[in-house]
């Protein structure tokens, strides 16, 4: 990941479509058209594992430290404890030490597929409980409190969503947080820059505003595009919740299958964003706007899986996926279901193919859901006899088929 590319990374970043808003953009082209310069980004460990919400600046993070760039990434063990009520409608639920640090350890095996933690400019990883934690209330309040105005801070997108609501003080607090992350990385580790999803805006332009006032010198922010649909929708939502990086949440078969079936109007977005490929390859593959863009599907889907799972699991779940159109039960996915689960409404629920017995429902009663090559119409269609011995395949569909035997 260290090979340098001499471009400006802004441009990289531009051309690619990464970047929504900065501050001070033609000094910060400047800058870092020059040298080497620290960066940070932060993520609160509020899961064992890193989401699709979380790929698209991580990539970013990737490119940048290609472009020689140093990127700190900062991991919220302290305000992890608050939580950021930017882009919630209700309060996160409080976290212990004991999860938090367990939380620390997942995201730092996963966060070494993007970027590199050797070299030059090796990743660091910093913790601001290390410096948040033993805080002096009065001190904090005093010496940073007193640099932000109330009137600004309620004017935030972030805050003003949550005001009907209500918003505790500990969630305004986060602001301040955040700010004083920034604040510490500029003085401590010569970090200029912030960068981060366009939802934490407010949050670091607060931030590079406090080292402005408390030392007089010039701190930047750039935010990045955030990963949705072309109607505005966040990436990442399947039917059994988030897309996690982890393949003990999301298996690489189940991975794969999301950006294999993404809209046709995202390929070529997703494979800018998510990728590593040069843009000529990017517009090789996503100039036909008819059926060929399966083709780039193909691409992607194997591209992410490779990056977040392996080479060998991205071959798998190539095979699986082709193997699930085939009807060659070989190299399909499996899925185990129990003895007493005979109703197919309750093995659509048992495997994960429906969220709920009233969806496996639904989808039986909209003609969705096919045995072996049989629709099934009949909500109380029970699967018995020379099935349950030999297996059988379940289709949701025209995208996802599973081998299903009883265990």
């Amino acid at each position: 990941m260290n090979n340098v590319e001499k471009k400006n990374i802004i441009d990289i970043l531009r051309a690619r479509g990464f970047i929504r808003q900065t501050v001070y953009e033609d000094d910060l082209y400047k800058l870092l058209g020059e040298k080497p310069v620290s960066f940070y980004i932060g993520y609160d460990p509020t899961a064992d594992s890193l989401h699709v919400g979380h790929y698209l600046t991580l990539m970013a993070a990737g490119f940048m430290q290609r472009a020689g760039h140093k990127p700190i990434i900062l991991i919220g063990g302290a305000t992890a404890m608050v939580g950021d009520p930017s882009g919630r409608t209700d309060m996160r639920s409080m976290m212990t030490v004991e999860t938090i640090k367990r939380n620390v350890e997942c995201f730092k095996k996963q966060m070494s597929k993007f970027i590199s933690f050797e070299g030059g400019n090796a990743a660091t990883i910093v913790d601001n409980a290390d410096w948040i934690l033993g805080l002096n209330f009065m001190d904090f309040i005093r010496e940073i409190g007193s640099e932000f105005s109330v009137n600004k801070m309620l004017a935030a997108e972030c805050f003003k969503s949550r005001m009907e609501k209500g918003l505790t003080f500990l969630e305004f607090s986060y602001m301040l947080l955040q700010s004083y992350d920034f604040y510490t990385l500029f003085k401590e580790r010569g970090c200029v820059l912030q960068c981060g999803g366009d939802d934490q805006w407010s949050n670091m332009l607060f931030g590079a505003d406090l080292i402005r006032k408390k030392l007089s010198k010039d701190a930047y922010v750039m935010t990045f595009e955030l990963l949705t649909t072309s109607d505005g929708k966040k990436m990442g939502k399947t039917m059994k919740g988030a897309l996690w990086l982890d393949e003990n949440k999301t298996p690489p078969y189940e991975f794969y299958q999301y950006w294999r079936n993404i809209e046709d109007a995202s390929v070529g977005k997703c494979l800018k964003f998510l990728t590593f490929l040069e843009l000529d390859k990017i517009e090789e593959l996503t100039k036909y706007k008819d059926e060929r863009i399966n083709a780039a599907k193909k691409v992607l889907a194997y591209e992410i899986t490779k990056l977040i799972h392996g080479e060998d699991a991205a071959i798998q779940a190539e095979k699986q996926a082709v193997a699930a159109f085939s009807g060659d039960a070989g190299d399909m996915p499996e899925a185990v279901v129990p003895k007493d689960a005979i109703r197919l409404t309750d093995i659509l629920f048992a495997i994960g193919l429906a969220p709920s017995k009233g969806e496996a429902r639904r989808l039986i009663e909209g003609g969705g859901i096919r045995v072996n090559d049989d629709k099934i119409s009949d909500v109380n269609y029970e699967v018995t006899g020379d099935l349950r011995v030999a297996g059988f395949v379940l289709h949701k569909g025209k995208k996802a088929h599973v081998f299903v035997r009883e265990g």
